[in-house]
């Protein structure tokens, strides 16, 4: 499976082509906003909403814990990612610079997250039938189908863990050199007494996750001299039939899953890391075992910032694959939802909170994400932008943004925008311009909306068709059928279809 480099983001991906005077103002002001705005969130290594002061100034290297690819990924997984397309895209809004990195882990992840268990890799593929690599392959390339269907850029690099054996090697090797890493019944251990404090987030949470880890149900693994060391490299000793192995200096084996992400994100973006997200339910063990691996092996400080986003949850608690049936962007396709209205509904909720699922929840969300479409839909493209509006505006959404990546808030300055004393152009360039961080397509759905329902014409002509309208209406009334269908003609021969229903006369473009 190659690793695909270079994947540039589709910032532009909701736009049409037009010569409106909106979208030239609208790219004269994307070239002036050229100064990074100060931006604050949620840092889950402090315990408290941070400034962000990257590492280079106004540059951020971004790295993303990216999919097992044994199963579909589930909406509540894809929420985590649409929440952090959102942190991704406000931050390019407010003028930084991102690159971002992410991991396709295909070997090494077993089913506990505290290396017990089957390897999830192997399991999928004795699922199905197939090999370790054509499980990888086809939940691949599932995961970004459902990824960009709700709206998601692609990362700039996604690296599949396979592709990094040999950056894997390297790092137990320095680690045992360090003495921070032992061999014990053919692994390699990272040795956790040797930190002055393991627990890097938080002692409490850690300790009790670390708990339930080790209940009495739950293989141990005896070759630990502390039960919070974690796997670095396995040999054969773990599983006998494991279908991915390579030679290192230990035997013959496989890397652990923690540290695929240490040495992905160095190979990609330095020693000197900006934001690492995930799901809340990585912080433990995984980005502690990250953190801990990936400073004993630099010697100072990777990461300062890192973005965890909260659950989904249904009225059964937090989503999972262990649970049976799952529910994913393509069942909810399936079932006749579209994925933009689930990305709408994520956005309404503020990625701290766990958000609860439901369809009639969605339902709800679809009609709300459909209105707000027939309402831009209804904005003239004519005239010229209002420079001081635009900016006044554009700026209350900024402000919402850097606040913690408040969507909501951002969605409120939205709809303020579509009710504000401004003309149709500057709400249409406002709605355009907040698109780059919603990604709802907008003004695409908008016009195509127009083109079918004959909404956002021209006042001219709304207003003569309106009058053809009662013109043949007065006609029918006094029977004079010849003149109605003559009424009808005419229309249609300047494109415009009139259709007689229950509510009345509408019409449309042909």
């Amino acid at each position: 499976m190659e690793a695909v480099r270079g994947v540039t983001g589709r910032k532009d991906r909701h736009k049409t082509k037009n010569n409106s005077a909106q979208a030239v103002y609208h790219k004269k002001v994307s070239e002036e906003c050229i100064m990074a705005e100060k931006f604050h969130f949620y840092n889950s290594l402090t315990r408290k909403v941070d400034e962000f002061v990257p590492n280079e100034p106004g540059k951020v290297s971004m790295y993303t814990c990216g999919p097992t690819v044994y199963h579909y990924a589930h909406i509540g997984n894809i929420r985590t990612y649409i929440m952090q397309d959102a942190l991704v895209k406000s931050l390019e809004y407010a003028g930084y610079d991102v690159k971002r990195v992410m991991n396709i882990t295909d070997v090494g992840h077993l089913s506990s997250d505290a290396d017990t268990g089957e390897d999830k890799m192997l399991a999928g593929a004795k699922r199905e039938h197939k090999s370790v690599m054509e499980i990888a392959k086809f939940y691949t390339d599932a995961f970004f189908k459902d990824f960009e269907a709700v709206g998601n850029k692609k990362p700039d690099v996604i690296e599949p863990a396979t592709n990094c054996i040999p950056e894997f090697i390297h790092m137990v090797e320095v680690l045992l050199e360090k003495g921070y890493a032992y061999q014990a019944g053919g692994n390699v251990y990272f040795d956790t007494s040797k930190l002055d404090d393991y627990y890097v987030f938080s002692s409490a949470l850690e300790k009790e996750q670390l708990e339930i880890g080790v209940r009495d149900d739950v293989e141990e693994d005896t070759n630990k001299k502390n039960k919070t060391d974690f796997v670095l490299w396995f040999t054969k000793s773990k599983f006998e039939d494991q279908a991915l192995k390579w030679d290192s200096p230990w035997g013959v084996g496989y890397p652990g899953w923690h540290i695929e992400c240490s040495c992905i994100s160095m190979k990609h973006l330095g020693d000197r890391l900006d934001i690492h997200c995930g799901g809340v339910d990585n912080i433990f063990p995984h980005h502690t075992n990250e953190i801990a691996q990936s400073e004993a092996f630099l010697g100072h400080p990777w990461c300062k910032y890192w973005f965890h986003v909260h659950h989904l949850v249904d009225k059964n608690g937090k989503m999972s694959k262990s649970s049976g049936e799952f529910l994913t962007v393509s069942v909810l396709q399936e079932k006749g939802y579209d994925p933009l209205a689930y990305r709408f509904f994520c956005l309404q909720s503020h990625y701290r909170k766990p958000l609860e699922f439901s369809y009639d929840v969605l339902e709800s969300m679809t009609g709300a994400y459909e209105k707000l479409i027939k309402r831009i839909s209804q904005l003239s493209k004519d005239g010229e932008v209002q420079q001081d509006k635009f900016d006044e505006y554009r700026q209350k959404f900024t402000e919402a943004l850097t606040d913690d990546v408040n969507t909501s808030m951002a969605f409120t300055v939205l709809y303020d925008v579509l009710k504000a004393d401004m003309n149709d152009a500057t709400k249409r360039a406002l709605a355009d311009s907040f698109d780059e961080v919603l990604s709802l397509d907008l003004i695409k759905r908008a016009d195509a909306l127009s083109e079918e329902t004959g909404e956002g014409v021209d006042e001219e002509t709304e207003k003569y068709v309106a009058e053809k309208i009662e013109e043949r209406k007065a006609a029918k009334k006094a029977k004079d059928f010849a003149k109605a269908d003559a009424i009808r003609d005419e229309l249609a021969a300047k494109g415009i279809i009139l259709e007689d229903t229950r509510e009345g006369v509408k019409w449309h473009k042909a």
